[in-house]
């Protein structure tokens, strides 16, 4: 995936001196070294957002990100840096996009509604609402469904990324974060998270299913999925927020239980 820049030490012993030895220079290569993570992390946060949003700017709040995370990673404990490095890096981005704030509050707002009625109607029928049966709820048309959904679409890239509760900072994907102690609550709460969106990935339609499978796991960019399943970049757009938005509506219904029990 990313090619690091060689550098006159190894990787390991960049990491000794600087952890153990606090060698400034040995930080200043390990930023050097894994650079290229925050140009691919940016190239994949710049689907999809609005053209108003500078490319640079993505690139130094995730430069700030990768020295966060090289401040923060502890590498006696055998972790891979480069999925740490590359959640900090994102979630700079995303903080630095919610300061500029990028998104209307009309564009949440209409996102929250959906992702209401996916979790209202799913828990009601029991299976994967149509858009026809999501429209009907929001009581508009489909065409104006659809063009909610295409609104909406940049609010998905970063989803996952949004607090478990409103008033914590704590993020769904911090839950999947390898901790050296978790406490019962934590297992429970991860259990459950993987156990909700096993069951929610389930009832997505098979098409935002090879979606989130070409996105999330094999990396490829929205474009490139519209190839591969010959459709239009903003079909597949509209696939993945509505897949995100089924997603989140899971989730959420799974925090109320939780807070509940």
């Amino acid at each position: 995936m990313i090619q690091p820049k060689t550098t006159r030490m190894s990787n390991v012993e960049l990491w000794q001196q600087w952890k153990e030895h606090r060698d400034i220079e040995a930080k200043k290569q390990l930023i050097e070294y894994y650079l290229p993570l925050v140009e691919y992390v940016s190239n994949r946060m710049a689907i999809g957002l609005p053209k108003n949003v500078s490319k640079d700017d993505l690139t130094s709040n995730g430069v700030m990100g990768l020295i966060d995370a090289i401040e923060k990673f502890d590498h006696r404990r055998g972790l891979q840096f480069e999925t740490y490095a590359s959640w900090r890096i994102r979630g700079a981005m995303i903080d630095g996009l919610r300061q500029g704030d990028w998104v209307p509050r009309s564009v949440r707002e209409k996102a929250k509604k959906i992702e209401e009625a996916y979790a209202h109607l799913e828990q009601q029928l029991l299976r994967s609402v149509t858009d026809a049966e999501v429209s009907a709820y929001l009581n508009v048309s489909e065409r104006e469904f659809q063009q909610m959904l295409q609104e909406i679409a940049v609010t998905t890239v970063c989803s996952l990324e949004d607090p478990i509760r409103e008033e914590e900072s704590e993020t769904r994907l911090s839950m999947l974060v390898d901790e050296k102690a978790k406490n019962p609550d934590y297992k429970v709460q991860e259990h459950f998270l993987k156990e909700t969106l096993i069951k929610g990935i389930e009832r997505l339609t098979e098409k935002e299913r090879i979606v989130i499978s070409l996105f999330y796991y094999e990396e490829l960019s929205l474009s490139e999925i519209a190839e591969v399943m010959s459709l239009s970049p903003s079909r597949i757009s509209q696939l993945h927020s509505k897949a995100i938005l089924r997603l989140r509506g899971a989730l959420d219904k799974q925090k109320k239980q939780l807070l509940e029990n």
